[in-house]
């Protein structure tokens, strides 16, 4: 029969027992032990439907976590809040000179320079969000090893303070807009669904990011290069309309469902009823030409050419706003799932 060990004082009193665990004296397994008693393990990763009711009651912590993020960013620098709206219109002011005024693309529309602040300004958006939510886990390890709380609050965070970032950048936005004679209508109402669709993909971008960048430190590295390329294949800077004469039909397409451009394109055409006009005279103008026909081959092929460019007019506006929900809608879902699958790993040194 086993004793549990007495330590003496120097007086030869006994002061104190060290009781063995329960491995050591013939109890059960300490798993055992926990299991009867009720303990869990505290970084076990919780079913996804108690994991997502443990995130919408962290809702005003992430709001909360956001705001101070977003106000300490520029804390010190003596311009402070203000980077919020310089960095994308210097943004803008840089593509401006190399594309609108040296590559000619200001011709592509007939406003060009609402044309490409909105394309730099939504952009922007989805390429912080990517590049903050890459590093949100990677950079909060001592928060994560200190609290117990679902670790897709980081990402989360991480996006919610680019979309405040974002409400600034928009009310530039619109002063830039009544500037340019680009007045209101019932269509800048689309401008609030358009962003929380645009939101939703982030959020699932950022998820995804955020789970290789917790193991792949090196990520935070290479995705400025995958941003930067990715900027210059959405449209940002030029009509991609003006090119579909010079391109093949599958790489149009592509470039009509690619997310880059999808929620560019329809924020676009909410607050630009110039951009909408451009549209609508293209889509004519290439009808009146395939129907005209012609006789000779080098007529023919300019009348195939107009119906191949009437068409790509008249199918994106059936199908922009079914690839803006279905981004959102798949991204969101996937980088959730992906996220949550590694939710007891993350933190682990």
């Amino acid at each position: 029969m086993s004793h549990p060990e007495r330590l003496g004082a120097s007086g030869g009193g006994q002061v104190s027992t060290i009781a063995e665990p329960p491995h050591m004296n013939g109890n059960p397994p300490l798993a055992e032990f926990a299991a009867r008693h009720g303990l869990k393990q505290s970084a076990a990763r919780p079913p996804i439907g108690e994991y997502i009711r443990q995130l919408w009651q962290r809702r005003h912590f992430i709001w909360a976590f956001a705001s101070a993020k977003s106000v300490a960013m520029y804390t010190e620098s003596r311009l402070g809040q203000l980077w919020q709206v310089l960095t994308p219109l210097l943004n803008a002011l840089v593509y401006y000179l190399i594309f609108g005024l040296l590559l000619g693309r200001s011709g592509d529309v007939t406003k060009y320079i609402p044309f490409l602040v909105t394309g730099i300004f939504l952009f922007h958006f989805t390429q912080r969000s990517v590049t903050s939510g890459a590093k949100s886990v990677q950079t909060s390890m001592s928060l994560i090893r200190a609290l117990h709380f679902p670790r897709a609050t980081l990402p989360f965070s991480y996006t919610i303070v680019e979309l405040q970032q974002l409400f600034a950048a928009m009310g530039v936005l619109l002063v830039i807009m009544l500037g340019f004679q680009e007045w209101p209508t019932w269509q800048w109402i689309l401008i609030i669904p358009i962003l929380l669709l645009q939101l939703m993909f982030n959020i699932g971008v950022s998820l995804v990011v955020a789970r290789i960048g917790a193991f792949v430190p090196d990520l935070s590295q290479l995705l400025p290069f995958v941003l930067r390329t990715w900027l210059y294949f959405s449209g940002i800077m030029f009509s991609m309309y003006a090119l579909a004469s010079k391109v093949p039909t599958w790489a149009m397409r592509i470039m009509e469902a690619n997310p880059g451009s999808v929620y560019v394109e329809l924020s676009r055409r909410a607050l630009m009823g110039s951009y909408r006009h451009d549209l609508h005279t293209m889509t004519v103008k290439y009808a009146e030409q395939c129907a005209a026909g012609g006789t000779t081959h080098k007529q023919l092929v300019k009348a195939a050419n107009a119906c191949k460019m009437h068409s790509e007019l008249v199918s994106t506006n059936h199908m922009i706003w079914i690839y803006a929900v279905g981004w959102a809608v798949v991204a969101f879902a996937v980088g959730f799932w992906y996220f949550h699958r590694a939710e007891e790993r993350y933190g682990r040194g």
